[in-house]
């Protein structure tokens, strides 16, 4: 067993989607793992770019790391995840927690995917297990469900017994204080659940520091990413302590019924159940996403 030394975090802000990824280190020249990042899109264009991942490129290069881990908290509904441009640049292995095989029988049916499409998450390099051990480096890590935003959120969890402030990655289940929470109403979504996982990070220590997957902050506030244990717990505006589970699911239900769908959903959900990749070209050479027609039905011939 590697000996332990301080867990080292560094943000990346992507404006456009309102995405925070993260590098997790050890030390310079040790390992590290890239967590939620992120692959620029315009949809209006249809054009992909690196600028965001290339950002994280140059800070892994320059501190001589080694990508030992390309991390996602589940698959994205807003924005398109650059894991295997990463893994091209840097290396690494794409892991996602096991839930990630509803989330693609759930949207498989909603865009029709091509037969060959394999629904047992084997697009990824690892599928973690519940409350699975792994390692970046000296960095001891510890995988926790926490299903409700989709079936496939999982946290990544550094503790230590030496004293050290434990650190957990969260993904969209918590977001900041005022902000509060995650819509559950994406196909396998359940408020229910989520109020059940969110009890399970308010359990730790109070002191743990808690980092973000997105921040929509207020108006009067800058954006902002890292929180505690204690922090939620008294201030969180959905899940502050006292809040029972039935009141949070109407609740959640109640605000989830009024959100917009998020602009890239669509393109994004079809990328990152397939860990990143696009989908296969066409006979003509070309890759295409799909986009579902809802509303007046085509008459039939």
């Amino acid at each position: 067993m590697p000996t332990p030394t301080a867990a080292r975090v560094e943000p990346f802000y992507d404006a456009v989607t309102a995405t925070i990824s993260y590098v997790l280190w050890d030390a310079v020249g040790g390992e590290c793992a890239i967590i939620d990042s992120v692959l620029d899109y315009d949809p209006r264009a249809a054009r992909l770019s690196t600028a965001a991942a290339d950002r994280i490129v140059a800070f892994v290069v320059a501190h001589r790391l080694q990508t030992r881990w390309l991390l996602e908290t589940h698959a994205h509904a807003d924005h398109l995840s650059a894991a295997p441009y990463l893994r091209r640049r840097l290396g690494g292995r794409i892991a996602i927690g096991a839930g990630i095989c509803a989330v693609q029988d759930a949207f498989s049916k909603v865009f029709n995917l091509e037969p060959g499409f394999r629904l047992d998450g084997s697009q990824f390099d690892h599928l973690f297990r519940d409350n699975e051990i792994f390692y970046i480096g000296s960095l001891r890590m510890r995988t926790m469900p926490v299903p409700g935003h989709t079936p496939a959120d999982v946290a990544y969890l550094h503790e230590r017994d030496d004293g050290e402030t434990p650190l957990a990655f969260i993904g969209d289940t918590l977001f900041m204080p005022d902000v509060g929470s995650a819509r559950c109403d994406f196909p396998g979504g359940d408020a229910r659940m989520l109020y059940r996982s969110a009890q399970k990070i308010l359990a730790l220590p109070d002191a743990t520091r808690l980092f973000m997957c997105h921040d929509y902050p207020p108006a009067d506030r800058e954006v902002r990413w890292e929180t505690t244990v204690a922090a939620q717990r008294q201030g969180n505006i959905h899940l502050h302590a006292g809040v029972g589970e039935a009141y949070f699911v109407t609740l959640r239900e109640s605000r989830d019924g009024t959100l917009p769908m998020p602009v890239l959903l669509l393109p994004a959900i079809q990328v990152n159940i397939r860990a990143g990749e696009l989908p296969p070209a066409e006979d003509n050479g070309i890759r295409y996403l799909k986009i579902p027609v809802a509303g007046i039905p085509v008459a039939e011939r």
